[in-house]
């Protein structure tokens, strides 16, 4: 009995810091990533977001060369003991318009358009649940957000990096010129969030 009980202590204390503070990780794209990264960082049991491409098949994807058939994503890094995945998928749905099908706001183009990309078959369940629900609210209108397979993600240059903190004008300027907070808050009224 006490062998057992010694054993079992000496499993907690190997497993236990592994579940304590885990981070799991996330990716989205909803065109231009210095808005989607703003709407995530911050946020209760978010760490940390980077911005960058995904789902396209070119290597070392930048801004400034080719990054073609990949979208303009983010990679949201958060313990989903704080927060979790559908949380997530609550929150990334309210700071895009699923109905564009062109691209997201005045950003149009094939790396603008908005995607879910999930890593696991739950998180791929939870994506495809929440799809059906934004489908339903908005039927008859199409919804065009994809949901694709994770693959490999591949951060923008640094100075696309938390934008927004670093160039507070320009983004603002940028974002209401983009039409962004205005266009959500006609989709999602005040449920929508702003930044």
């Amino acid at each position: 009995m006490v062998a057992r009980s010694l054993a079992a202590v000496l499993l907690w204390l190997v497993l236990a810091p592994a579940a304590v503070g885990a981070t799991a990780t996330a990716m989205f794209a909803g065109g231009c990533f210095w808005c989607m990264e703003a709407a995530f960082q911050g946020r209760e049991g978010v760490s940390d977001v980077v911005s960058g491409f995904t789902g396209g098949t070119r290597p070392n994807p930048t801004y400034q060369g080719d990054h073609s058939g990949h979208f303009e994503a983010i990679r949201v890094s958060y313990d989903p003991q704080v927060t979790s995945y559908r949380q997530l998928l609550d929150l990334y749905w309210l700071n895009i318009d699923p109905l564009d099908a062109a691209g997201q706001f005045c950003d149009k183009g094939p790396s603008y358009r908005s995607a879910i990309f999930p890593a696991t078959p739950e998180e791929r369940r939870l994506a495809q649940d929440s799809l059906e629900a934004v489908a339903t609210r908005f039927a008859p209108d199409k919804v065009y957000t994809q949901v694709r397979s994770a693959g490999a993600f591949w951060p923008v240059e640094e100075y696309h990096q938390d934008y927004y903190l670093k160039n507070p004008v320009r983004y603002k300027y940028y974002r209401w010129n983009c039409g962004r907070d205005q266009r959500l808050q006609q989709l999602w009224g005040s449920a929508a969030t702003r930044h």
